[in-house]
């Protein structure tokens, strides 16, 4: 069923309670749903110049999502309408120019198989259902970034439909300072159909997920933010402290009680034995530690890292909070594990540790608006309101984990990581947000977009 518009102008745009506005409102997040007075989900490049037109004849704003990942950063959209962009076309791969063209709305998994079989990687985050463009266009900290730096840099051309209906194409030829602004920086600027990204050459890499009891924490941490700071910046790994819940899925020994996790990725395009080297260094010192309970890190094919890292596949009920950290000194290390260690009383199921450094940390000459992120670590710690667990509690003890960690947190945010919209949130500095302001009101005079953008990437009052 579709909404009508004044004067017969017949909208394009489903009711809520249709099975089409159900399709286009889902989301991620299951705390976070979307209630758009209309929503579409738009396949084509011209069904979206459809819907931006027809919103500025009714003079409502114009809101985007593709999976809904981020839902829960996104501004309230009641009284607003929503586009879903799943462009109906396929992931294509041109092998003798490195480069992936991706339409919006395609997942990371797609991109990543369909790189695979010229070998060659996409810059993909951790899970293989998350929306491609969104997370590149976000910025997008990936098991590559450590040596490629943020996705979002290797973004090479950008689809779009603007305020005006026009579709464009934007590339360093053609609207540079769009380009720019699109890669990380807060959108407002349309409604992008598809994307154009570099690709590496890889291989295999050497990756899995090494579990240790609880009570080991002290020590692994200790060591490895130790050997974080002298780490290859070919490999990317986390460690965090999870509490799985009790499920068939979930082996009892790694539900009955906290666990420490290390996971990661050596990516590599030569030689396997000087990546299984570079995952011994970090694995071996963590070993002598203690024995884990299990341990699955080997070498993988190049589809298999993206699904190593058990985010879940299905949406969820989540809350959490995010900083970027300043390398952590013994008093760090002491307060993190008080926070969310196994005696802290966390309700939290996974919070923890990423590394970062290395061309993450370097400005990049070509990049966007967002092109590196100058913090040695992200803290990210999520839980589910769930089996008497409440939000209350899950935002009580994200509250209190940002008390203690204040001394250490940067002030800035990496936009892939935020977890809600009333969070603090900086990832970009003031000249910048002006020169964006500045681009958006040249694209969307009228503020069809305004409602979309993301805080600290605008000046105006939203």
């Amino acid at each position: 069923m579709r909404a009508g518009g004044q004067g017969g102008d017949r909208s394009p745009f489903a009711f809520p309670g249709s099975h089409d506005y159900g399709t286009a409102t889902r989301v991620f997040n299951l705390l976070a749903p979307a209630r758009p007075s209309g929503a579409l989900t738009a396949t084509t490049p011209e069904e979206v110049g459809e819907a931006v037109r027809y919103a500025r004849r009714a003079g409502s704003r114009l809101r985007v999502h593709s999976t809904g990942h981020a839902a829960a950063v996104a501004a309230p959209m009641e009284g607003q309408l929503l586009v879903r962009a799943r462009m109906s076309e396929r992931v294509e791969v041109d092998p003798d120019r490195r480069v992936a063209r991706v339409p919006a709305g395609a997942l990371w998994g797609e991109v990543v198989d369909a790189a695979a079989p010229h070998g060659l990687a996409a810059p993909h985050g951790s899970s293989a259902n998350v929306g491609a463009v969104g997370y590149l266009l976000r910025g997008g900290v990936s098991f590559y970034s450590r040596r490629h730096g943020l996705a979002s840099n290797g973004v090479r051309a950008v689809e779009l439909v603007t305020a005006d209906g026009r579709s464009r194409r934007v590339d360093e030829a053609h609207d540079p300072e769009i380009l720019w602004a699109l890669r990380g920086g807060g959108g407002g600027f349309g409604v992008v159909t598809a994307v154009e990204v570099s690709l590496f050459p890889v291989r295999g890499a050497v990756a899995g997920a090494a579990f240790w009891e609880g009570r080991h924490l002290d020590r692994l941490l200790e060591t490895w933010t130790a050997w974080a700071r002298g780490a290859s910046e070919d490999i990317m790994s986390s460690l965090r402290v999870m509490r799985f819940p009790r499920v068939p899925d979930v082996p009892e020994e790694l539900s009955s009680g906290p666990v420490v996790c290390v996971d990661g990725a050596v990516p590599y395009a030569g030689d396997e034995r000087a990546a299984l080297g570079t995952a011994h260094d970090l694995l071996g010192p963590l070993r002598d530690v203690a024995a884990p309970i299990t341990d699955t890190w080997a070498p993988v094919a190049v589809p298999e890292v993206i699904r190593m890292h058990m985010d879940p596949p299905e949406p969820v009920p989540i809350l959490g909070d995010h900083m970027l950290l300043e390398d952590l000194d013994e008093a760090g290390v002491r307060a993190l594990i008080d926070l969310v260690g196994p005696d802290s009383g966390s309700p939290l199921v996974a919070a923890g540790l990423r590394q970062l450094g290395g061309s993450l940390a370097r400005p990049h000459p070509g990049g966007g608006a967002l092109d590196h992120l100058d913090a040695a670590f992200v803290y990210s710690g999520a839980g589910a309101p769930l089996d008497g667990v409440t939000p209350g509690a899950l935002s009580a003890h994200c509250a209190r984990v940002r008390s203690g960690l204040a001394r250490w947190d940067t002030g800035t945010t990496a936009p892939t990581f935020v977890e809600t919209r009333e969070q603090p949130q900086r990832h970009l500095t003031p000249d910048r947000v002006e020169r964006l302001d500045r681009l958006r009101e040249e694209l969307d005079p009228t503020g069809l977009f305004h409602a979309d953008i993301t805080p600290n990437a605008t000046f105006r009052d939203m």
